[in-house]
């Protein structure tokens, strides 16, 4: 037996991956390292990775000035509790989030990943308003959304279809219509006045009792890639700030470059009440989020008694290997002029899918997001079809994971205009040997 064939026993034995029917999953593939968009397995076979692992690796793997950055604080500080003490990188990270995010969102709140700065949102948008003298328990989402796994955040998702075998542990979320749309679609501005028309309906008949809004910016990530228009959200903004009603955006795949801006509530000119970062936040090296809020918010948790604190916090709040992965990977917006990388993803994707005319659905494109559905009968998450499909993409050297039918790239920004083109060449191969 090999040493890879030793590996993948001792991983069949022992491991429990995510998002993964172990009975019938194919063996993983072993990976050993990675550079810029490129994995290598330990077969010596190299891998291009088109969805940034998992939508992590903005810059890319092993990038050397993020890598560097975390050596050096090791050898310094790598933990401390963070109740009752503080560390320059938390702080500097703060300052720096502070600075780049939409103006008023001040007060930086640390945990460990995308579902708890989610799960910290929510409970900061009870809290608030009971703080505030009011009781609002209900939360508002749009149909399709997911927000992550963690509880709060799955019954704010229920309707994404992932979790519906733990119905018994969620809570009931009220949903508005979400006006998906795509290049080309006629009846968008049709969806938008109806979606707008719901929502209205329903902060007139209950806004009193919603705590917030819990929205994915722009795109809907493992929803199935879905996209709505700038212009529709900032309504929303607009709807629910007249109503009083509080503002959660969850930028945890769309922050940090993926639409084109910094993150995506910028494009659509809108400014939340609250924000939730995470995946990019250190560039794919280790994991880490933030809650992000307005100064009232915090402002209203103050106080002579504990009662009015959050009640919320990790053994690694503030990790401080994992702010100064954060503070490199900022930097690196500046010294490799990123906007403008991912501007260059943007317009290949549009042109290549422009190209595709045939085999496909709803085509869309923002940022470094393109993403297509594949006219299948079968299109659900987890069918047959998705492990056929994800093999014939790992033997032409390509790492994709497609939600059903939905196929799309989110490639980390350092991936070169040649590298992309074979990664279109490769969906337009899948398309004719699947669908033709």
């Amino acid at each position: 037996m090999s040493d890879i064939e030793r590996l993948i026993a001792l991983d069949r034995a022992h491991i429990w991956h995510p998002y993964t029917q172990q009975a019938t999953a194919p063996m993983p593939v072993p990976i050993a390292s990675g550079r810029g968009a490129w994995l290598r397995g330990m077969d010596g076979r190299a891998y291009l990775d088109l969805i940034a692992s998992w939508w992590v690796s903005i810059h890319g793997h092993a990038h050397p000035v993020i890598a560097q950055a975390i050596a050096e604080q090791a050898h310094t500080l790598e933990q401390v509790i963070f109740t009752g003490l503080t560390h320059e990188p938390a702080i500097r990270l703060a300052e720096r989030l502070v600075q780049r995010l939409p103006k008023g969102l001040t007060r930086v709140f640390f945990s460990d990943d995308g579902s708890t700065a989610v799960e910290v949102a929510m409970k900061m948008a009870c809290h608030y308003w009971r703080n505030s003298g009011q009781e609002r328990g209900r939360f508002l989402v749009f149909e399709g959304a997911y927000h992550g796994d963690t509880v709060g955040a799955m019954s704010a998702s229920r309707s994404s279809g992932f979790f519906e075998g733990y119905g018994r542990m969620l809570f009931e979320v009220d949903r508005v219509p979400f006006p998906a749309t795509w290049e080309g679609d006629a009846a968008v501005e049709e969806k938008e006045s109806q979606a707008l028309a719901a929502l209205d309906r329903y902060l007139e008949a209950g806004a009193s009792g919603c705590a917030a809004m819990l929205v994915e910016p722009l795109i809907q990530g493992a929803g199935g890639m879905r996209m709505c228009r700038p212009g529709f959200l900032h309504a929303v903004a607009e709807r629910l700030s007249r109503a009083g009603v509080l503002l959660i955006v969850d930028e945890v795949m769309t922050g940090f470059g993926r639409c084109g801006t910094l993150f995506a509530c910028e494009k659509a000119g809108i400014v939340p009440d609250l924000i939730c970062l995470s995946k990019g936040l250190t560039g794919g090296f280790l994991p880490m989020a933030v809650t992000v809020a307005r100064e009232g918010i915090y402002e209203a948790f103050l106080g002579e008694t504990f009662d009015r604190a959050l009640a919320h916090g990790h053994s690694f709040t503030a990790n401080a290997l994992g702010c100064a992965a954060a503070l490199a990977s900022l930097s690196l917006f500046e010294s490799e002029n990123t906007l403008a990388r991912i501007a260059a993803i943007e317009s290949i994707h549009r042109e290549r899918l422009g190209a595709l005319q045939r085999g496909i659905v709803a085509p869309r494109v923002m940022g470094v997001v393109a993403a297509m559905e594949l006219a299948l009968s079968d299109r659900a998450y987890g069918s047959a079809f998705t492990p056929r499909l994800i093999r014939f993409f790992l033997d032409r050297g390509m790492i994709v994971r497609p939600l059903g039918s939905v196929l799309y790239l989110i490639p980390p920004y350092c991936i070169t205009a040649e590298e992309l083109h074979r990664g279109w060449d490769a969906i337009e191969e899948a398309v004719d040997h699947f669908v033709h």
